[in-house]
């Protein structure tokens, strides 16, 4: 690995300056995925690319780029091998971007291209506004993620276990049997082409995909619907080969389609593709928490209390899991849950909080209820919680 510092986990923001736009156009989902998770975007061409105790400085002209400070991005073109390759971003600007390095101090010879780094996956089939993406890594299920986007309003989404072309494939989970025609995300509650606000994040396995699907009428409607697709972190030490997740909504409604998000309640809305036993055909599950009340979610949870903590400040962080038996199977990775009521006030869409352990976490808002709506003006709602994607790394 070229980075002195791990690259794993990417993420996008929609705030990113060149970021693929989402909106209630059909088709735009298909082109986000793409960006994100495929081919990266908005690249650059570099004037300069200079070390200097331990820090390479990438010079560019014509506005600010994409990178974003934690962001990942690609580096093509050094004289220097090393400086190549995927770098996380320390510092970025309208003309310097900066990552730390360990090669010697100069200035490099080549010419130089960088851009934000894709999450390392493969669309493998497609056809107009249809696409199916597998993750590359060789650790992975290999499970591959069905998305028809031809509705503007929101996509359809199943995974399979295998696939021969974009409308073909077996082990389907869900099954039509559970959903017709596969689970719904959303992506606007209106057909336009008004931007809505999101973030992406993935370490190649598993991707957490946040949307706030009613944002295009301002920051006080930053209600996230927060969902994800592919590996979890196994609780059996031998590995699991089919605990592949897709969350999803039943909903037909996309301002509605909140019921069975990561931190959303109760819902059984989690389909993976075999049970623990690794036999039979698709199982649907919910989330669980190791810690708080069961059946509420970030922000409808008095259990402990509202941010800030009276006794210490803290901010109060826990994780999630799933079972289809009565332990836990696997866990979400990257994704930590808040605990506490009020996070609203102090975490809108895109702020970040840092960990003692040193990662940073990026914040995706919701109004705290399984009765949560894209309309809803988040602000005005007591109960309004949070949960946090941390955007550092690793996540296993």
């Amino acid at each position: 690995m070229a980075s002195p510092v791990d690259t794993t986990v990417k993420h996008y923001r929609s705030d990113m300056p060149g970021a693929p736009v989402l909106n209630g156009v059909a088709g735009s989902k298909i082109s986000q995925l793409d960006a994100c998770l495929v081919t990266g975007y908005g690249l650059k061409a570099a004037a300069s690319l200079v070390v200097a105790s331990g820090i390479a400085t990438l010079t560019f002209a014509g506005g600010a780029s994409a990178a974003w400070p934690e962001a990942v991005i690609l580096v093509a073109g050094a004289s220097n091998a090393a400086l190549n390759g995927e770098q996380k971003v320390l510092t970025a600007n309208t003309t310097t971007v900066t990552f730390a390095t360990a090669e010697a101090d100069g200035t490099d010879a080549g010419t130089v291209t960088f851009k934000i780094a894709p999450a390392g996956w493969e669309k493998v089939y497609s056809k107009t506004n249809v696409a199916a993406y597998r993750s590359l890594s060789p650790e992975s299920t290999k499970m591959f993620l069905r998305v028809d986007d031809t509705n503007p309003q929101f996509v359809r989404v199943r995974g399979y276990e295998t696939m021969s072309d974009v409308d073909t494939g077996a082990g389907l989970f869900p099954t039509d049997a559970m959903i017709a025609g596969g689970g719904y995300w959303a992506k606007s509650d209106t057909t336009s082409a008004a931007a809505v606000a999101w973030i992406l994040a993935s370490d190649g396995r598993f991707f957490i995909d946040s949307v706030a699907p009613g944002s295009h009428r301002g920051m006080t409607h930053q209600n996230c619907f927060l969902r994800g697709f592919g590996d979890l972190i196994p609780k059996n030490p031998a590995g699991d080969a089919y605990l592949c997740g897709l969350s999803y909504s039943q909903a037909t409604v996309a301002g509605s389609m909140y019921e069975g998000t990561l931190d959303g309640g109760s819902e059984i809305r989690i389909a993976l593709p075999r049970g623990f036993a690794g036999v039979g055909g698709a199982v649907v599950v919910g989330r669980g928490l190791y810690a708080g009340s069961v059946g509420f979610c970030s922000g409808s949870d008095p259990a402990f209390g509202a941010f800030p903590s009276p006794v210490d400040g803290s901010l109060l962080l826990g994780r999630t899991y799933l079972s289809d038996t009565t332990a836990p199977r696997g866990d979400f990775p990257g994704l930590h849950y808040c605990l506490q009521t009020a996070a609203w006030a102090s975490f809108k869409m895109f702020d970040c909080a840092q960990r003692a352990a040193g990662s940073l976490l990026v914040s995706t808002p919701h109004a705290g209820s399984t009765a949560n709506r894209a309309s809803s003006q988040i602000s005005t709602l007591g109960t309004a919680g949070a949960s946090f994607i941390d955007i550092t790394g690793p996540w296993r």
